[in-house]
């Protein structure tokens, strides 16, 4: 498969009164023509903050990317202007944010808002932009298009506003979309709706799809790749059948032991005790070690490296790493580690 995206190392700072806040720390994943990759985890782990990297979103000059690359076909999106990015964002990659009614501008029609882009970026005429416009609410199962074109914000339900910014993201026929938490506000029914007509929308464009969220209900149904992210860096990635049924890190575990389950009879979560650590100063070592119940003396000490499980899937984690014995060889000498 084609990449379409690639993140090489990417390092993500706050500067803030009370310090420098590691957001993102050596982030890397790729992203392939028509897939949808899914990017996971507890809030605060950096999710948010490395799609807006790509983005272009981060707030200057309190915020910076110091490290890294994000290659967008042969431009790295870290070194282009932000004249250059504006001709991007919108058209080549575009951005679903999780509030819809905060997403959308309450004193401007509907139509005014998804055509804007067209008139921007492809000088389209009035005309021809309200008729694409129109065409692309039908797409995202707007009923009586041509009445609702003219209509406000306000007019419309939860998930009829998050239907129509999914709208403006495909206007322009971007090669990415971003998708941020994009069913967060939503309950279950339309939940079901929007990400059905993610699946509806990825067969008919070839769109390839990042989704932000913490909700591996979401994840279960949509998601062709995962990467599980904790305190600012990747610490598992694999496709869906990986990462649901042969996790190997135990956040990932913890993860999924979180979710409640209606095909067994156990009725209790299990929770991760503790909570993630304070990145303003990151821990030495492997992030999850002080809420981690298989650690070793090793996880303190030094962060583990990427280690290829099989296919896709990789993990870091010192139970998985040839250099602290690997799991197998490990298990036999120390009862603790054997998951």
């Amino acid at each position: 498969m084609d990449k379409v995206l690639q993140v090489d190392n990417l390092h993500v700072q706050f500067s803030t009164f009370g310090g420098i806040v590691h957001a993102v720390r050596g982030v890397s994943f790729s992203l392939h023509r028509g897939e949808t990759l899914a990017i996971v985890g507890e809030s605060g782990c950096g999710k948010s903050v490395t799609s807006q990297s790509i983005m272009g979103l981060i707030p200057a000059p309190h915020g910076r990317i110091t490290k890294g690359q994000i290659l967008y076909g042969d431009k790295d999106l870290t070194k282009l202007k932000e004249a250059d990015l504006r001709k991007i964002r919108g058209v080549d990659i575009s951005m679903i944010f999780q509030d819809p009614m905060t997403a959308l501008n309450p004193t401007i029609t509907i139509g005014e808002q998804i055509t804007e882009g067209l008139m921007e970026h492809q000088r389209l005429s009035k005309s021809a932009a309200k008729a694409r416009g129109i065409e692309y609410l039908k797409l995202v199962g707007i009923a009586n298009p041509e009445i609702r074109f003219k209509q406000y914000p306000h007019q419309f339900s939860g998930g009829m506003r998050q239907r129509i910014v999914i709208a403006m993201a495909l206007i322009c026929e971007p090669d990415i979309l971003i998708a941020d938490e994009p069913t967060t506000a939503l309950d279950v029914t339309i939940q079901a709706q929007i990400l059905a007509l993610f699946r509806k929308i990825q067969r008919q464009t070839g769109v390839s799809i990042i989704l932000i969220t913490h909700d591996l209900g979401v994840v279960a149904q949509v998601a062709d790749r995962i990467a599980v992210m904790y305190a600012g860096e990747i610490v598992e990635t694999g496709d869906r059948r990986d990462i649901f049924y042969h996790a190997r890190h135990p956040y990932t575990k913890g993860l999924l032991q979180s979710v409640p389950r209606l095909d067994r009879e156990e009725a209790d979560l299990v929770p991760i005790n503790g909570s993630p650590p304070d990145l303003f100063a990151p821990p030495q070592g492997c992030p999850f070690t002080a809420r981690c119940d298989h650690a070793m003396e090793v996880c303190a000490k030094a962060d583990p490296e990427r280690t290829h499980i099989g296919n896709a899937h990789f993990v870091n984690c010192w139970l998985e790493d040839e250099r602290a014995g690997g799991r197998r060889i490990a298990a036999k000498k120390s009862a603790f580690i054997n998951l």
